[in-house]
């Protein structure tokens, strides 16, 4: 499941941080910055899945 979050998460990111914290702070930060660019958006994802809970 792991790998598929990832290869989502490179995809679409806020898909990605709705998948691993739901309809969040985190979701809705990763949605503004990927309206914002689609950069910052992935490496906000990639810091989500990076860190542990």
């Amino acid at each position: 499941m792991e790998i598929i979050r990832i290869i989502i998460s490179i995809l679409v990111p806020p898909i990605g941080a709705f998948l691993k914290v739901g309809l969040g702070l985190q979701f809705w930060v990763n949605l503004l910055l990927t309206i914002l660019g689609y950069f910052p958006g992935l490496v906000h994802v990639i810091w989500l899945l990076a860190r542990k809970r």
